[in-house]
């Protein structure tokens, strides 16, 4: 447990370090300096999802970077083993990119102001009316300009094992006409076990996909689509 104290213990003394730093941010989106805001947003974020790896142990590879698009934004479709899966991400895909998160997060002081920086949406999956205006908001995010993550299983697996992909959550890539990148997390379900706070160091392999280009699920309903994508990230664990 003297792991899981110094991660919590380093957690929240960053984000008490960056005050300073979020207040520059809000200034700049309150100057509408929007470019100015991103290009502070993004590598802060993944500055502290590595050190937050770090400090727990986590030693991740990355396989199939070659299929990363960089010069527009996609939909990153991934499992869901851990907590730690969300800095396994932020940490090892490129550029900006916001999650789409549970709304009990949105409640954690100074980080949902990051993440709300970073265009992250929180859903309560319990009310399928801002289910829906969520996917919507991810969708302008990605028409903007901005690439999002989303895990279709809907809530961490117990097993490592899939669970079944909610096909309206692809919704977000297909309404934005935007690339879908398949990603597998394996391992991550060894470092924090659901319902435990403790923290075992791990070794995590990160699988990149090949995208599925808009032209390449044109004609498929979102559930054929779901699961190709559920195919492709089981493929991989």
């Amino acid at each position: 447990m003297f792991r899981s104290l110094v991660w919590f213990i380093y957690f929240w003394l960053y984000q008490v370090s960056a005050i300073f730093r979020l207040k520059k941010v809000d200034r700049l989106l309150a100057e509408n300096k929007i470019e100015e805001r991103d290009a502070l947003v993004a590598p802060e974020i993944q500055r502290w999802a590595l050190n937050l790896l770090k400090v727990a142990g986590c030693k991740v590879t990355v396989v199939g970077e070659e299929n990363l698009i960089l010069d527009r934004p996609v939909l990153y479709v991934s499992n869901h083993q851990g907590n730690f899966d969300i800095p396994i991400l932020l940490g090892h895909l490129p550029g900006s990119k916001g999650f789409i998160a549970k709304d009990s997060i949105e409640k954690m002081p100074l980080v949902n102001r990051w993440m709300k920086h970073s265009h992250c949406v929180f859903m309560n999956r319990d009310n399928l009316r801002q289910s829906a205006a969520a996917i919507n908001e991810g969708i302008r995010y990605i028409k903007a300009g901005y690439s999002m993550v989303i895990f279709p299983e809907g809530t961490r697996s117990l097993d490592g094992h899939l669970l079944e992909f909610k096909p309206g959550a692809l919704k977000l890539g297909t309404k934005a006409v935007a690339p879908i990148v398949p990603v597998t997390i394996s391992g991550s379900i060894n470092m924090m076990q659901k319902g435990s706070l403790a923290i075992r160091p791990s070794e995590i392999l990160v699988t990149v996909h090949p995208a599925i280009l808009p032209e390449g699920y044109a004609e498929m309903d979102t559930t054929a689509l779901a699961e190709l994508v559920k195919a492709k990230i089981e493929s991989s664990l």
